[in-house]
C-alpha cells in the first residue's frame, strides 16, 4: 500500500508540473510585460494548488474501495488454495479406493481371466480367418462384431457379456456349417475387363467361387468378388462348368487351400507362352519343324500312291508306265532282241533313274532332324549369355531378372528335341519304304535276267 501512495504522489507532482509549465508558457505569450507575467504565475499557482486539494481529496474518499477489493481478492485466494487441498485429499482416497477394488476384482475373477484370454485370442484369430474366407462373399460384415469383440475384450474395464460369447459361438458354428455346403446365390462381380456385372455365383464350402464356368476370388480391402484374370488349363474349367451345369452332383477341381494352389496353377504359363519364352530361336525351330513335316507329309502320300501302284503292276504281265515297277518291265519289252548282259545293264539304269524319285526330299528330313538340335543349342547359348550379363549387371538377388535367360535356354532346347525326335522316326518310317520298293524293282530285275537265262540255256 505505501508503494502505491508513493506511486499516486509522484504521478500527482508530475501532473502538477506540467499544468504549471503550460499556464506559465501561455502567460508568457500573453503578457505584455514583466509584472503582468508575475501576477499571472501568483494566480496559476493558487489555482494549481486549489486542484491538488481537490485531487488528495478524491484519492483520499477512494482508498476504503480499493482496501475492500484487496481484502475480496485475498479471501478469493485463501478458499481456491482450501478447495484444491481437499481435492488433492480426495484424489488420493480414490487412488486407494480404486487400488483395493481392482484387487479385489482380480481375486473375484480368478480363472475367468483366463477364459477371456482366450475368447479375445479367438476372436482375434477368427477375424483373419473372416478376411480370406470366401463364405464372406456371400455373408458380408461378419468381421465388425469381431472387431468390436477383440477391442474390447483388449480394455481390461469391459467384460464379455453372455451375448457377446454366445454371439462368437455361432460365428464360429456357422463357419464350419457353411464350410461343407454348396451354395448359389447372386452378387456383383467384377469381371476380367473391369465390367460389374450381378451373376448366380456357386460357393464350393469355404474354399472356391465360381461362376459362368469361371473361377473367382474374394478381394477382403474391397469387399467385392472378381473374376480371375488368368484362369487355370480347360481341363480345370471343365469342372466347373459340370459343377455349375449339375443340380445333383459333379466333379470339381476343388483347392484345399482357399486360393493358394489356384493362384499357383494361374501363374503357370501355358504352352503358346512357353513357346514365347524360346524367343525368335524357337520360332526358327517350329518353322523348320513344320517344314519338315509338310515334305514327310508329302512324301508319304506321294510312297504311298507309288507302293499302291507296283503293288498292283505285282499282278498284272502287262507293264504300265504310271509306275516305276512298270518302267522297268517295259525295258524288258524293249530290250527283248539284246543280249542277257546288256539288258541288265538296261534294267540297272533303269532303276537308278527310279530311285532318286522313290528318295526324293528324305534327306532333307534328316537334316532336319540334325540342326534342330543344335538350333536348340545356339538358344540355350544366347539365353546363358542373357542370364550371366544380368547377373553381372544386378546380382543374383532377384531371380526374376535370370528368369527370361533360363527360359530361353530351357524352352529352345526343348523346342529342338520336340522337332528333332519325330524327325528321326519320319525319316527312317519313309526311308523304308522308298527301299521297300528299290527292293521290289530290284527283285524284279533279278527275276527279269533269270528268266532270259533260263530261255536262253
Amino acid at each position: 500500500m505505501k508503494k502505491l501512495f508513493s506511486r499516486l504522489g509522484k504521478a500527482s507532482c508530475a501532473t502538477l508540473l506540467l499544468s504549471a509549465v503550460g499556464i506559465n508558457a501561455n502567460a508568457a505569450e500573453e503578457a505584455a510585460n514583466l509584472d503582468e507575467l508575475l501576477n499571472q504565475l501568483a494566480q496559476g499557482s493558487a489555482a494549481q494548488s486549489a486542484q491538488n486539494q481537490q485531487r488528495e481529496a478524491e484519492f483520499k474518499s477512494k482508498v476504503a474501495e480499493q482496501g475492500a477489493l484487496l481484502t475480496a481478492a485475498q479471501n478469493k485466494r485463501d478458499q481456491a488454495i482450501n478447495l484444491s487441498t481437499r481435492l488433492e485429499q480426495d484424489f488420493q482416497k480414490n487412488e486407494v479406493t480404486l487400488a483395493n477394488q481392482t484387487e479385489a476384482l482380480n481375486k473375484r475373477l480368478g480363472e475367468l481371466k483366463e477364459l477371456f484370454g482366450v475368447l479375445q485370442q479367438v476372436a482375434g484369430d477368427t477375424r483373419s480367418k473372416f478376411q480370406t474366407s470366401v463364405i464372406s462373399a456371400q455373408i458380408p460384415n461378419r468381421g465388425v462384431f469381431l472387431n468390436e469383440f477383440a477391442q474390447s475384450m483388449g480394455s481390461t474395464s469391459k467384460l464379455a457379456s453372455i451375448e457377446e460369447i454366445e454371439r462368437l459361438w455361432f460365428e464360429l458354428q456357422r463357419e464350419m456349417t457353411e464350410t461343407g455346403k454348396v451354395s448359389r446365390f447372386n452378387r456383383e462381380v467384377v469381371n476380367a475387363n473391369g465390367e460389374r456385372v450381378n451373376k448366380d455365383v456357386i460357393r464350393v464350402g469355404g474354399f472356391n467361387l465360381i461362376a459362368d464356368g469361371k473361377y473367382l476370388e474374394y478381394v477382403n480391402e474391397t469387399g467385392s468378388v472378381a473374376e480371375l484374370i488368368r484362369q487355370p488349363s480347360s481341363r480345370h474349367l471343365a469342372t466347373a462348368q459340370d459343377l455349375e451345369n449339375s443340380q445333383t452332383s459333379a466333379t470339381f477341381a476343388l483347392d484345399p487351400t482357399g486360393g493358394s494352389i489356384l493362384s499357383l496353377l494361374v501363374q503357370a504359363p501355358d504352352t503358346m507362352e512357353r513357346v514365347e519364352q524360346g524367343g525368335p530361336v524357337g520360332y526358327i525351330i517350329l518353322a523348320i519343324g513344320a517344314i519338315g513335316l509338310l515334305i514327310a507329309l508329302e512324301r508319304f502320300i506321294s510312297l504311298v500312291i507309288v507302293g499302291n501302284k507296283v503293288n498292283r503292276q505285282l499282278k498284272s504281265d502287262t507293264p504300265s508306265s504310271d509306275n516305276p515297277l512298270g518302267r522297268v518291265m517295259m525295258v524288258k519289252t524293249e530290250g527283248a532282241n539284246v543280249d542277257n548282259e546288256t539288258l541288265e545293264l538296261k534294267l540297272s539304269e533303269s532303276i537308278l533313274r527310279e530311285v532318286p524319285k522313290l528318295s526324293s526330299k528324305l534327306t532333307l528330313i534328316k537334316i532336319i532332324s540334325v540342326v534342330a538340335p543344335l538350333i536348340g543349342l545356339l538358344g540355350t547359348v544366347t539365353g546363358m549369355i542373357n542370364t550371366f550379363q544380368a547377373i553381372t549387371l544386378f546380382g543374383t538377388g532377384d531371380p526374376k531378372l535370370m528368369a527370361g535367360g533360363i527360359s530361353q535356354a530351357l524352352v529352345t532346347t526343348v523346342l529342338g528335341l520336340v522337332v528333332a525326335i519325330p524327325m528321326v522316326f519320319l525319316f527312317t518310317f519313309l526311308n523304308s519304304r522308298s527301299r521297300k520298293i528299290i527292293n521290289i524293282l530290284q527283285q524284279e530285275s533279278t527275276g527279269i535276267i533269270a528268266e532270259r537265262a533260263e530261255k536262253g540255256a
